[in-house]
């Protein structure tokens, strides 16, 4: 296993990689170019500036999250494959400095989605919040309010310029059923796969967040049924997932050991996030301690070590602690409780590591 952290970049990130190289442990800086609209060709010389950064702190940037997938390709609008292309020149550039894994997801519209980006846990701390009864018809307002609390923070899927264009969005997805988004997913990734061989990189798409269909619009990596099915379509080891645990136990029915242990040859990337649920239907998430969620972090990463995974694993979502307040902080990506999730999985695989060796 390899221990990864998300880093937003040197001119849009408050935390630096000299705080982050000070966290045990920690070899692999997830990065992306936050400047690039989707569908935007990733140049060697934008890349090469980030490559510097990193490996002058001595980390490598073997995972890219997000490459995010243009709307016309999910649509499936005959422009897609201009797109496609650009998306093909972007993977063959990074494979030029290294790069391993791409994380990307096939979510329409939005990403993940929350109705509280600093909801009071209860000592002290907030975390990001799901209320299910404010997920109702008006996307605009939910959008309206994530953007105006993001207080200037940048996130992908949620590029002010696209959220702009809202109504036109939902117009143009409008006849886009699931059958036909599982279709256009395909579409791109037997287009992909070619070039990942020569590339040498992976392809791994992130489970729906929340893992059901909202404002009617389809979601498709939802549960270990459609995660088969999804591996089954392109049944090519560069296709893979980037297991999300707090995206996929959302859903209090999903399994996530489970779906490891069924599913870790073809898992090149993990979150590890912690979810609190609640009998209504709402969920918060909470610190990766296992008894502070419902997700069973323990159970994942004892599945994880089990299956003699060797890929990259991440802190996903943190609550925001001490001076992390709101327009202090990018809301779920804090620099305290991510730190103290490393230290957690990092301990537990550990402890697995040793009871290994005094086994035999």
């Amino acid at each position: 296993m390899q221990m990864g952290f998300r880093w937003f970049g040197k001119w849009n990130d408050r935390i630096s990689l000299e705080d982050i190289r000070e966290i045990p442990g920690v070899s692999t800086i997830v990065w992306a170019l936050h400047n690039k609209m989707p569908g935007e060709v990733w140049e060697p010389d934008e890349i090469r500036i980030v490559q510097e950064q990193i490996e002058e702190h001595g980390f490598n940037m073997d995972v890219v999250e997000s490459v995010n997938v243009h709307d016309d390709i999910k649509i499936g609008l005959p422009t897609r494959d201009k797109y496609i292309d650009n998306y093909i020149q972007t993977i063959r550039n990074l494979s030029e400095f290294g790069v391993k894994v791409i994380c990307y997801n096939f979510m329409p519209i939005f990403d993940w989605t929350r109705t509280n980006l600093f909801h009071p846990v209860g000592d002290g701390s907030t975390a990001l919040y799901y209320e299910a009864a404010m997920i109702q018809e008006d996307s605009k307002a939910m959008a309206k309010y994530i953007l105006k609390n993001l207080h200037g923070f940048t996130f992908p899927g949620w590029e002010p310029a696209r959220m702009a264009k809202i109504d036109e969005l939902f117009e143009a997805y409008k006849d886009v059923t699931k059958e036909k988004l599982w279709d256009n997913l395909k579409y791109f990734l037997e287009r992909l796969m070619p070039v990942c061989h020569e590339c040498g990189i992976k392809m791994a798409i992130h489970p729906d967040d929340p893992p059901w269909d909202i404002f009617g619009l389809p979601r498709l990596i939802t549960g270990e049924e459609s995660i088969a099915k999804f591996l089954k379509m392109v049944d090519d080891p560069f296709n893979c997932l980037t297991l999300c645990s707090g995206s996929l136990n959302a859903n209090p029915d999903n399994n996530v050991a489970e779906i490891v242990r069924k599913h870790c040859d073809r898992i090149a990337f993990a979150h590890i996030r912690n979810v609190k649920h609640f009998p209504n239907g709402d969920f918060s998430e909470a610190s990766h301690r296992d008894c502070d969620g419902d997700t069973g972090i323990l159970d994942i990463i004892k599945a994880f070590h089990d299956s003699g995974y060797e890929g990259y694993i991440r802190p996903d979502h943190g609550r925001h602690l001490w001076d992390e307040k709101p327009g202090k902080v990018r809301p779920g990506y804090g620099l305290y409780d991510r730190a103290l999730g490393v230290m957690y999985i990092l301990g537990a695989w550990e402890m697995l590591e040793k009871e290994k060796t005094k086994n035999g």
